[in-house]
């Protein structure tokens, strides 16, 4: 978190944020990013406007959502006359994305809200193609699955690829936070683990499986789950923290197969 956050509930959300400001690093950033000029890139939180004006350079389109009004207004005067970006004073988080056009994110998110911010992102009807987020890396680890799967990358491996593109030292953000930062790239996979129509269901049976009330032997008769376990190389003493991704696979199909009835 920044060093200068406010303690009264009335402090401006500039308050929260740790600004990257090094054209270098900025640039630097997108290049490693596959952003083109027929892009059309949505920017989360843009902020004094750092990261705006580099994107301005290289997208074909910037689409900057801005929750804080007063940096609204001054990114509005900042950047007027921009003929390829489109300015909203919004929360992010109900701010409708594209339906019938490919976008791609790039953005500097506040931390407190990377969970709710990469959930929007990826449980959408129409999640980006690419995003590229500065997180927190500890954060971006659990979202990756290490050092050990968690709910939440599992949520995601099917549909997503994930890659920590860029190490960040705490000296290049004013204020500068007090934990490690990483650029995080989150790509749609073009084929991915699990049909896109089943996302739900297996979310779903995650979420079932790692609930201490009802777990694996709660969703299959103990013949299906004596079954799922031999074809997913496990065994009854086999811990939830212990699976692989490629195991939960496994074992969902069996799921979908064997109680839902649905073939993959």
């Amino acid at each position: 978190m920044p060093k200068n956050r406010k303690s009264s509930p009335s402090a401006p959300l500039w308050a929260y944020q740790n600004y990257l400001t090094s054209v270098r690093i900025i640039r630097l950033l997108i290049q490693k990013s596959n952003l083109t000029n027929a892009d059309h890139v949505i920017e989360i939180g843009p902020g004094k406007g750092h990261i705006t004006r580099a994107l301005l350079e290289r997208c074909g389109h910037v689409t900057a959502v801005e929750l804080d009004r007063a940096l609204y207004l001054r990114l509005t005067e900042q950047f007027k006359g921009a003929e390829n970006l489109t300015l909203r004073n919004a929360d992010f988080c109900s701010f409708p994305l594209p339906k019938k056009r490919p976008y791609k994110v790039f953005a500097n998110i506040p931390f407190s809200r990377t969970t709710d911010i990469i959930r929007r992102l990826t449980e959408c009807r129409t999640p980006p193609t690419d995003a590229y987020l500065i997180l927190e890396k500890g954060a971006a680890k659990r979202f990756m699955g290490q050092p050990r799967e968690t709910l939440r990358s599992l949520s995601l491996k099917p549909f997503f690829k994930m890659e920590i593109l860029y190490h960040f030292r705490r000296e290049d953000f004013h204020p500068k936070p007090s934990v490690d930062t990483v650029m995080l790239h989150i790509g749609k996979r073009a084929q991915p683990d699990l049909p896109v129509a089943s996302a739900r269901a297996y979310r779903a049976f995650l979420a079932k499986a790692h609930d201490g009330q009802i777990g694996l032997a709660g969703l299959f008769t103990r013949r299906q789950l004596s079954r799922t376990l031999g074809e997913a190389g496990l065994t009854h003493d086999t811990t939830l923290a212990s699976i692989r991704y490629i195991q939960w696979l496994c074992l969902f199909r069996c799921y979908a197969q064997q109680v839902l009835r649905h073939k993959f």
